[in-house]
């Protein structure tokens, strides 16, 4: 079944991919429109996230947001698709690097790199980084269910020299690098929600307080790897920017769970300045109402 379902919707992905700029986010609105329109994707979900992070904005504000955040949310999904067959030249014209800089510096004092960020702006074509640097790279990311969709989804990266690791391969992956000398720079997206039962530390995120995930924190310090937070800045339509700021170059001489609380109060300013372009439709804070006691 896997198999029938790959060889029936690959092909309808590979045409999407192919049509010109113009065409592709043409198709984005009217995805928007089935979306949020008439079949209301997620919807109550969206405005129930902005209410709760936004209690002071009015009902009004609130759809402004909503409706922005759809047409994103699409032109996402059509890009991803894109990244089937988009070429490198496209990828270095649309998504482009404030301050690369930063990343070189850490290449030349020969340090591996955790490069965090969020469910914000665009992050589909960051592995266009991979030609810009000289680390190896890793992402970490969630296995699909189908077996050929997953195959796919990591020759796509493979283009630009990244890897696509998992939660479990993560450790072992990177520590066997370090022991041979590899500099690496490994991708997380980490305002993910933990399960409560596995989460180590509770803090306010917009003003809630929720489960942080951790993970890449840990990992920092475990194998002592410089941490970095990219934020994505889109500029138009299918243009996007990156800057990169160090959080920590020797993450073991930050308190626990410090630099994770840097990483989330980075996050926030991005959502303060254009919140259309958070993934509302992601229910981070689902958990708001069972912290533990310790963390009240």
């Amino acid at each position: 079944m896997q198999l029938i379902s790959y060889i029936i919707i690959y092909p309808i992905l590979w045409i999407i991919s192919i049509l010109p700029f113009r065409l592709l986010y043409g198709l984005s609105d009217v995805l928007c429109f089935f979306m949020y329109r008439i079949i209301g994707y997620r919807k109550v979900v969206v405005k129930e996230n902005l209410r709760l992070v936004f209690p002071e904005k009015s009902e009004e504000e609130i759809s402004v947001i909503t409706g922005k955040f759809y047409h994103h949310f699409c032109d996402m999904m059509v890009e991803a698709i894109k990244s089937l067959t988009i070429t490198e030249a496209q990828m270095n014209k649309r998504f482009k690097f404030t301050n690369i800089e930063v990343l070189h510096d850490l290449e030349k004092k020969q340090r591996s790199i955790i490069l965090m960020c969020a469910h914000y702006g665009s992050w589909e074509w960051i592995f266009i980084l991979q030609k810009h640097v000289k680390h190896k790279g890793y992402a970490v990311y969630k296995r699909l269910a189908n077996k050929y969709f997953d195959r796919l989804v990591k020759r796509i990266r493979a283009k630009y020299n990244s890897h696509l690791i998992t939660t479990k391969e993560t450790f072992n992956v990177l520590l066997k690098s370090k022991k041979k000398g590899e500099l690496t720079i490994n991708g997380f997206v980490s305002d993910q929600t933990p399960k409560v039962n596995k989460a180590f530390h509770w803090n306010e995120f917009m003003g809630i307080k929720v489960p942080m995930y951790t993970g890449a924190e840990t990992l920092a310090k475990k194998l002592d790897m410089a941490v970095v937070f990219f934020s994505v800045k889109r500029i138009k339509r299918g243009y996007y920017e990156t800057t990169f700021k160090t959080i920590a170059e020797q993450p073991k001489a930050f308190e626990d769970y410090e630099i994770t609380d840097i990483f989330f109060k980075l996050v926030e300013e991005q959502i303060f300045e254009a919140p259309e372009f958070y993934l509302w439709t992601h229910r981070r804070w689902k958990h708001r109402n069972r912290v533990p006691e310790k963390f009240r």
